[in-house]
């Protein structure tokens, strides 16, 4: 989270927008005024303050990688050779099969996700990553099925912000 994202300060007004915009994600602003029952122009504020707060990153659209035909998923673990973090960064991104990577701490450096085809197209994709120079070790952990699918809705509604900052007509109640 940048520092940016965390002076946000969302508020029961946003999260319902974020919320809507998570149902109907091809909704236009007209729409999504009529669905939280505020003004145009507010809910076109509030947008452009979240997405220049970095609140909002874009409108997608959601890929399934498995119905696009990459049901085989693993997360890797890599240790990387001291101070290659930069070098490390530009091999995984030309990977095509590496959907996201973070730099970690504990026992290893760098967590990454994978997507293949099928198991010999991850094997193919591990034995590449283990030729880089930079990659000491890897451990790879194949994923058998999605448990709690990727999701920020709820995280944002756990601790939103009260007060004055809710435009004058929204109501948090839906009839």
């Amino acid at each position: 989270m940048n520092q940016r994202t965390a002076d946000a300060g969302l508020d029961a007004l946003d999260l319902a927008l974020l919320r809507a915009l998570r149902e109907r994600p091809r909704a236009g602003v007209l729409e999504l005024s009529r669905t939280v029952r505020v003004a145009r122009a507010t809910v076109q504020a509030r947008l452009d303050r979240m997405e220049r707060t970095g609140v909002i990153t874009g409108y997608g659209p959601d890929v399934d990688v498995t119905a696009a035909g990459f049901p085989v998923q693993a997360f890797v673990t890599l240790e990387i050779a001291q101070g290659a973090l930069d070098d490390v960064t530009a091999e995984l991104a030309s990977v095509p099969a590496v959907t996201e990577a973070y730099a970690t701490t504990g026992s290893s450096d760098v967590l990454c996700r994978l997507a293949a085809s099928s198991h010999q197209d991850l094997q193919d994709t591990l034995l590449e990553l283990n030729r880089s120079p930079t990659v000491v070790r890897s451990t790879s952990v194949v994923v058998l099925s999605v448990v709690v699918a990727p999701r920020t809705q709820p995280l944002l509604e756990q601790r939103p912000r009260s007060g004055p900052r809710r435009a004058p007509a929204y109501r948090e109640s839906r009839p």
